[in-house]
């Protein structure tokens, strides 16, 4: 189950937040009743099953409680070392980025099994800040259970953003009075409605109406209308998720950060970072970059000084790329954003130098604008659509196909009112075709256009010769299948 995704997971919410209202309003909503709402939240969404091999199916919650297992016991024994820089520091490392690496390639060499689990990425990375935080000596050991409700704190562990060790390990336990918790639900009601608008209102409105019409076409016009739909779809449909797991965050007393603030809004690329997906830019600045930019000047790597900046934007976001997963166009996009920097560093400094650049409203204003279409082709390399071929306009099904009738419906997305006609192909010959125009009550009640998108077609009497047939229902003039298709007619 996704989070945040449908109306089903809210409704499996309110199992959570009604208890945590009224413990609230009685000063009661503490560290023990988040523990045990996290605990029954996971258990309800790793309750499936992943194919670890083929045919051998494991239940998610099993993967994770291996997970943890795994994480702690790296900490631990990291934190027991007591030698918390050098070799043992990129072990530790090494050992808690293993679960996440398994999860992105194992599919990739075995295309039929899985491994990771929804979060796994998010997860990672903050196993991974409290091995950076002992390594700075920051912070302790942390206890067992401050650890695991880190990591699995059920409203951010699938969407983030993602959280500090130092700064969630300060809230969680924290008593608060009735009138705290007041303030806190006031926080969560307004991002729960932000939440509500940006994701089910207009990202689904982008979605509908705009993105899906612009993937269907394979004009260049088309790319481009899709790469605006897409980047504004993804902000809106991010945006969201990210205000639902902050407003469920504040209500059990955790103050999980912001990660977005107006971003299309940014005058240069580094300003972008600034502003989109913030938790991980941060993170990635703060455990990769300065780290990186701290020991080249501290080591000498390099004979210019501006060289280092340059390579620790694409140590970065190389790895940033790979974090998304292995597939090219994200790796693709992360070298992109390094470029990006890399010529706005040296750019404002050549600017500084010479002072050809003055702040004014038209200046501003034209800065938004070019850092907008930077930052929308980079998501449009994000998206994977560069090079991919039109997705399909068109959906429907096979509802029934036997001796007397074959029943189903279709429907263009792109015009919603229009019959769509279907053709019948017994294997590589065809049949018959028909207009699929027969009103139907409950696609009116779906979404479906005007609801005269059905068809009920009398089966050919070729198929009536006591033989079996492999039938196919396409979209007349295409070669894309209904759902369901094809479908095994035998005649007696």
């Amino acid at each position: 189950m996704i989070p945040y995704a449908d109306f089903t997971y809210f409704g499996l919410l309110l199992y959570a937040v009604v208890p945590t209202l009224i413990l609230g309003l009685i000063g009661k909503a503490g560290w023990r009743w988040a523990t045990l709402a996290t605990a029954g939240m996971l258990l309800v969404q790793y309750h499936g099953f992943l194919n670890i091999r083929p045919h051998l199916p494991v239940r998610e919650i099993w993967i994770v409680i291996g997970f943890a297992i795994w994480q702690w016991t790296t900490v631990f024994v990291f934190a027991r070392s007591g030698a918390r820089a050098g070799w043992p520091f990129y072990v530790a490392v090494a050992v808690g980025l293993l679960p996440l690496a398994a999860s992105k390639f194992f599919p990739v060499m075995s295309p039929r099994s899985e491994f990771g689990f929804l979060g796994i990425s998010y997860i990672t990375f903050r196993a991974l800040d409290v091995v950076f935080c002992l390594r700075d000596k920051v912070i302790a050991l942390p206890g067992t259970l401050d650890f695991s409700m880190f990591l699995f704190f059920f409203p951010t562990i699938s969407a983030g953003p993602i959280d500090r060790f130092q700064r969630f390990a300060g809230e969680w336990r924290k008593t608060r009075t009735r009138n705290e918790f007041l303030v806190d639900l006031d926080g969560a009601v307004h991002r729960i409605f932000r939440g509500f608008f940006y994701k089910f209102i207009i990202a689904a409105l982008i979605k509908q109406y705009w993105l899906e019409p612009a993937a269907s076409s394979g004009s260049f016009a088309a790319l481009v209308s899709y790469m605006y739909a897409y980047s504004f779809y993804l902000f809106f449909d991010f945006a969201g998720y990210s205000a639902f797991a902050i407003a469920v965050s504040y209500l059990f007393g955790v103050h999980t950060p912001e990660n977005f603030n107006r971003p299309f809004l940014a005058r240069n690329i580094r300003d972008f970072w600034n502003r989109w997906h913030i938790t991980l830019s941060f993170w990635f600045r703060d455990h990769v970059y300065m780290r990186f930019l701290y020991a080249a000047m501290r080591g000498k790597w390099f004979a210019h000084k501006e060289v280092a900046p340059i390579v620790g934007y694409f140590l970065a976001f190389g790895l940033m790329g790979l974090w998304h997963g292995p597939e090219l166009h994200y790796i693709v996009y992360g070298f992109y954003q390094a470029v990006l920097l890399s010529a706005f560093h040296i750019f404002s400094r050549w600017s500084k130098m010479h002072r050809y650049w003055r702040e004014g409203l038209v200046s501003r204003t034209l800065a938004i604008f070019v850092t907008f279409q930077f930052v929308c082709f980079g998501l449009l390399i994000f998206s994977g659509r560069i090079g991919a071929a039109p997705l399909p306009h068109h959906v429907g099904t096979v509802e029934q196909a036997y001796c007397q009738e074959i029943r189903g419906w279709v429907w263009d997305k792109n015009q919603p009112n229009v019959t769509v006609d279907v053709e019948v192909w017994d294997g590589d010959r065809y049949l018959i075709k028909v207009s699929a125009n027969q009103f139907r009550q409950d696609l009116v009640d779906a979404g479906y256009g005007n609801g005269r998108h059905g068809f009920r077609i009398p089966t050919p009497p070729q198929l009536k010769d006591h033989r079996s047939h492999v039938i196919h229902l396409r979209v007349a003039g295409t070669k894309q299948e209904l759902t369901h298709s094809p479908k095994v007619v035998h005649c007696q």
